[in-house]
């Protein structure tokens, strides 16, 4: 029986208020934008030592000139270029040697008269007199040889050494030699306000004579999470908790916009905390929070920025999809933003809102955004009245090492997802009143930035933690690599058009019981790769399931309305076998699918279900009991016009090698 305390937080919570100013990305952009003093934060100076990775709060203009003296560029001889016309191997020019050597450092003390030459190095000041160098290659060293009927044995003139030198060929004014202020003129503006400064733009300031430099200082940007489910990284976890991986994210990428993170660690959903936690922040130039801009049960930041003024919140809720919750305030002139709890949400948000106001008051110039045209490959549901983002990698297509047309696929990991952003090359948007996108369709798509450039070797279709350490070889061989699981099917269609190298597969033919042959079609090959048994898992010790086999387990608990099922995604190869053993059977569970072998011993290790089909490998790694129903085939199709490819040639030569075998036997799969 539910006490009436429990039972008025269940309903206030079934409520749900619902956001009541749903607004256009554009919208409250500009009503952020309204309220934000988007300038410096002031300006500082810092030595060349500190100044990688800050933003010039001014032009620098250079003193000097860069070289400051004309320099020889190579090895050589200092000397007149008029003294050196008709020089060739057959009838070199002899000149007379001066009595100094210009090394780098040195200033030259001797002029160099005609007919006469003087040793120079790489970085050596020229002499007075001297308009060219040739380089030591075109020499000769002579001893002995008379000039003008005197005796080389004593010194012909003030300075000179007696020594000749025999030039084989002629020089032109100028030649191999820098002149004074070529590279940098005094006067001259070398580097510009807003520019970040990286290792070479600190060499020019070093070139220039200069110790310190004007920087703009780093904003200080506080970061807190929110929320009772999140544990710091590094300790236990509990059920339900999930690690607070939002607040690193957000480090890193206010760092890379030349901010200064200050990481204000997790509150947990309570208002005085919370109200503790924002006063703290706002002592810094802007505040982000990530978790808690929803209007359902436990979210309480939006109600504690709710309380802040001048103006306050500007935005909460904005229609987009992903990031719909977000909350934009401003107070004092500083940025206050909530942002989505999932990972997806949060990163794409502050990528779109944040980013652009942090960057500014850095002293950073607005991102240039650069988009490129692509092919989607399959069909997109879209939900009608905001818009959407989703995530895509690119890959090219057919066409020459490669290098087709490019085709947009769909990182369908939804906003809690932590790794998108990372495998992702762009995004692309769907019109707020589209209901899908179909397969086929021309594109765009905002690269996330970075240029496109074509993996050595492309994998497309189901994973597999067998296929994950192959890879790992060919990438640690230094091959780059992008793996895409789409499932079975969805690589089988890859292939087909083109667009990948490899096709992991283990479909299997209902009508003759054959795996991934029959499903081959002109123009692919299959690679044979290795089995793995399928079966059965659920928790160790279930009666309905221990000590019995696959098949009479599943006699007994397919009609129980409380033995739940996890089922596997449509179009994947453990989904087709488990069709085929239920026959018409549609136990209870049988429509919740999984896309992968862990999500299943997952669902059954923490008891949301009680059986799915998975391979052994699965059940191992999540301590679940197991009972084998078939091995099945995990091969490869390979695009015939692509198998000659150098990485693809590498690939089918590693999953052949005994080192590899041995590895995936020892991982419970069999060649």
């Amino acid at each position: 029986m539910l006490t009436e305390d429990i039972r008025r937080f269940v309903a206030q919570a079934a409520r749900q208020e619902q956001f009541l100013d749903v607004v256009s990305g554009e919208e409250a952009r500009a009503r952020f934008h309204r309220h934000l003093d988007l300038s410096p934060r002031g300006e500082e100076r810092v030595s060349l030592a500190d100044a990688l990775g800050r933003v010039l709060a001014g032009d620098v203009t250079a003193g000097v000139d860069v070289p400051g003296f004309d320099r020889s560029v190579v090895d050589g001889f200092a000397l007149r270029a008029a003294d050196t016309g008709g020089a060739t191997e057959d009838a070199p020019v002899l000149l007379r040697l001066n009595g100094e050597v210009l090394a780098a450092g040195h200033a030259p003390t001797l002029t160099v008269e005609p007919g006469t030459a003087t040793v120079i190095a790489t970085g050596g000041m020229m002499p007075r007199g001297a308009d060219a160098v040739v380089m030591v290659e075109h020499t000769e060293p002579v001893q002995g040889e008379p000039v003008d009927g005197e005796s080389v044995d004593g010194e012909s003139a003030a300075g000179e050494t007696g020594l000749l030198v025999a030039l084989s060929k002629p020089a032109t004014p100028g030649a191999f030699v820098a002149a004074a202020g070529s590279d940098i003129g005094r006067g001259e503006v070398v580097l510009r306000r807003g520019q970040a400064l990286t290792s070479r733009e600190i060499g020019v300031l070093a070139a220039i004579g200069l110790a310190e430099v004007a920087v703009f200082r780093r904003p200080r940007v506080a970061i807190l999470s929110t929320g009772d489910e999140l544990t710091p990284p590094g300790q236990p976890i509990r059920p339900g908790a999930v690690y607070d991986s939002n607040a690193a994210i957000l480090a890193a990428a206010v760092a890379e916009l030349g901010c200064e993170p200050v990481p204000l660690g997790i509150a947990a959903d309570d208002d005085d905390t919370l109200d503790q936690r924002v006063a703290q922040g706002l002592t810094c130039d802007a505040l982000l929070l990530s978790g808690g801009t929803s209007k359902g049960a436990g979210d309480r930041s939006h109600k504690v920025v709710a309380q802040l003024k001048d103006p306050g919140i500007v935005a909460h809720g904005v229609a987009l999809k992903p990031g719909k919750p977000l909350c934009l305030a401003v107070t004092a002139g500083k940025p206050v933003v909530v942002l989505p709890g999932f990972p997806t949400s949060a990163m794409f948000t502050f990528h779109s809102f944040v980013a652009p106001v942090l960057r500014a008051l850095a002293g950073l110039p607005p991102a240039t955004a650069e988009a490129v045209s692509a092919t989607l490959p399959v069909r997109l549901g879209s939900e009608r009245g905001r818009t959407e983002y989703v995530m895509v990698s690119l890959v090219h297509g057919a066409g020459p090492a490669g290098k087709g047309d490019l085709a947009a696929y769909p990182l369908s990991k939804g906003s809690g997802a932590v790794t998108a952003f990372s495998h992702a090359d762009g995004f692309l948007a769907i019109d707020a009143q589209a209901e899908a996108v179909e397969a086929g369709t021309p594109v765009s798509v905002q690269l996330l930035g970075r240029a496109v450039a074509p993996s050595e070797l492309i994998v497309v279709g189901s994973q597999c933690l067998g296929l994950n350490a192959v890879l790992g070889r060919l990438i640690a061989e230094g091959l780059t690599v992008k793996a895409l699981n789409v499932g079975s099917m969805g690589g089988l269609a890859a292939a087909r058009r083109g667009e990948c190298d490899v096709a992991p597969i283990h479909l299997m033919d209902p009508a003759t019981e054959t795996y991934n042959t029959p499903f081959l079609t002109p123009g692919l090959e299959l690679v044979t790769g290795y089995r793995r048994m399928q079966g059965i898992v659920f928790r160790p010790g279930d009666p309905r399931f221990e000590g019995k086999t696959a098949e009479a387990a599943l006699v007994d608990v397919a009609g129980l309305a409380d033995c739940i099922l996890i089922n596997r995604n449509a179009g994947s190869g453990t989904r087709i076998l488990t069709d085929r053993l239920l026959g018409g059977l549609r136990p209870t569970g049988y429509w919740t699918q999984a896309k992968s072998h862990n999500a299943v011993a997952v669902a059954v290790g923490q008891s949301r279900a009680d059986w799915g089909v998975a391979i052994s490998s699965a059940a191992t790694l999540y301590g679940l009991g197991f009972l084998p129903l078939r091995e099945e085939h995990y091969d490869f199709v390979i695009p015939a016009a692509r198998r000659d490819r150098p990485a693809v040639q590498r690939f089918i030569a590693l999953i052949e090698s005994a080192e590899v075998v041995e590895a995936l036997r020892g991982m419970g799969f069999a060649r």
